[in-house]
């Protein structure tokens, strides 16, 4: 991250869902600011890779493996890692799944998997890690996305479960913030080589159009969305709490584009 300084030595980061991804990219962020990292998600080959990249920066690094879905493994996941660690000064909320499909192609299982991931899981992670924040000081940042507060074809269930997060996150900020403890939502939008994009822009002309429609003309970086995680996390945002936080070079203030035809489906 060259040309910005951000400061966590001393300081113990959990990053839920920081195996892949955005959100591995946030844990190498805080990693290289000097921050003891532990990260978690649901498959054991992607924690041991993960811990074995953290690791390269010389700091404490620890890794469990946890689904968000199991309130008893999130449990787990938070008393280990203080117990190693020490109190959580920074928690990143990141595990989500997706598929696009339309409303009337789309399981009961189907539906019901993502919010329980991305919704239910988000409030697990966060009813568990309470008792391990520091207080005062602590800051949480959930990892939303536009469908949260954009309308998408093929994309009710995460609409629907992305929208109850940023709630969540503006609920607690409000019942945590006289114990010190900020909570926001940072918001990314399209981020190059993410397993979402792949999902979502699948071919070089759906990547196009995307781009296209970014005001900046690219697609971000997950070390642009890490930059604004350790902003969000640190003193220089010590009057920030309950904000929702695009990091999207402007894609969501013109509305975000349709992409079924890229997708292949008609709506439903």
């Amino acid at each position: 991250m060259t040309g910005f300084s951000f400061d966590f030595t001393g300081k113990t980061v959990f990053v839920m869902g920081g195996t892949s991804g955005i959100n591995l990219g946030i844990a190498h962020g805080f990693a290289r600011a000097g921050a003891a990292v532990a990260v978690a998600s649901r498959k054991p080959e992607k924690v041991q890779a993960a811990v074995a990249e953290l690791a390269t920066h010389g700091g404490a690094v620890e890794g469990y493996q946890c689904d968000v879905r199991d309130v008893a493994q999130v449990r787990a996941a938070f008393e280990a890692a203080a117990k190693a660690l020490g109190p959580i000064d920074v928690l990143i909320s990141g595990a989500a799944g997706n598929f696009p499909a339309p409303a009337l192609g789309i399981s009961p299982n189907g539906f019901r998997t993502v919010v329980d991931i991305d919704l239910i899981g988000t409030f697990h992670v966060m009813r568990e890690a309470h008792p391990h924040l520091r207080k005062p000081g602590a800051a949480i940042v959930n990892i939303s996305a536009p469908q949260a507060f954009q309308a998408m074809e093929l994309q009710v269930h995460v609409c629907a479960a992305k929208a109850g997060v940023d709630m969540i996150t503006r609920v607690l900020a409000q019942e945590w913030g006289p114990e010190g403890i900020r909570i926001n939502s940072l918001v990314p939008g399209p981020i190059a080589g993410t397993e979402g994009m792949a999902r979502l822009a699948p071919t070089p002309e759906a990547n196009a159009m995307v781009e296209r429609s970014v005001p900046l003309r690219r697609q971000g970086s997950p070390e642009d969305v890490a930059r604004v995680a350790l902003f969000l996390a640190s003193d220089a945002a010590s009057y920030v709490s309950g904000v929702v936080l695009p990091v999207d070079g402007g894609w969501s203030a013109g509305g975000v584009p349709q992409l079924t035809q890229s997708w292949g489906h008609e709506p439903g």
